[in-house]
């Protein structure tokens, strides 16, 4: 979706400048000796954005820089060990389960998607705990407009899908994202993903929920690339 939105933001600034540019076609190149600065090429209207100047921007907008570059070094096949609090009991260990993962860069470098298989334990219908096939996606990126990490996550025990937004500290490698989870009608929860690489084949995610105010840690992913310990 996000990907048309550009699509069509672009074909309207190209076709606009053609419009407003209705002379490029017949005058004559401009003589090297003399300078035309791109925004005395093409006069905009009055209380309007320069066409020229406004694809330039886009262009800007659109580059990779060292924040994707960070995304793509943790390509590759990951196995997972993860850890769930679930029970009201403080005391009562956690529930555990295993998988694996898939991290790619497409577009040119410019987002990874990441690709999760598992088994989690989850009450049937009946109410008994049974082991369940989880599937997951998730496609990251960086955004160059809001100077953001941006996320998205969709996986086969909803129908929602949750975008989050983060940035990154370098002096520890970690990753901050903060989201907003509705799991029931009008139950928000708001959420803290904090993400810390401690080496080219190590990750660790830890996600906290706030509950009534309390922040709670919930969930816990030891990542680690396939084959290594």
């Amino acid at each position: 979706m996000r990907a048309m939105k550009t699509f069509t933001l672009l074909a309207t600034i190209v076709f606009a400048t053609v419009i407003a540019s209705p002379s490029f076609a017949q005058s004559p190149a401009t003589s090297p000796g003399v300078g035309t600065s791109p925004a005395a090429a093409v006069s905009a209207p009055a209380g309007q954005p320069n066409p020229q100047e406004m694809m330039k921007q886009m262009m800007e907008m659109s580059k990779l820089n060292e924040n994707h570059k960070l995304l793509s070094s943790m390509d590759g096949n990951w196995a997972y060990t993860i850890k769930f609090w679930m029970n009201p009991d403080p005391n009562a260990p956690p529930q555990q389960s295993k998988g694996t993962a898939t991290r790619k860069t497409v577009m040119g470098g410019r987002y990874v998607v990441m690709d999760v298989t598992g088994k989690m334990q989850m009450p049937d219908e009946t109410g008994k705990m049974k082991d369940m096939q989880f599937k997951g996606m998730g496609t990251e990126g960086y955004d160059n407009l809001k100077q953001k990490f941006v996320g998205s996550w969709i996986d086969n025990m909803g129908t929602g899908i949750q975008f989050s937004e983060g940035t990154y500290d370098p002096a520890t490698k970690t990753f901050t994202f903060n989201m907003e989870m509705e799991m029931m009608p009008g139950m928000k929860t708001p959420v803290r993903e904090v993400l810390k690489i401690t080496d080219k084949d190590h990750m660790m995610l830890e996600w906290y929920e706030n509950r009534g105010g309390q922040e709670k840690k919930t969930m816990e992913i030891a990542y680690a690339r396939a084959g290594k310990k």
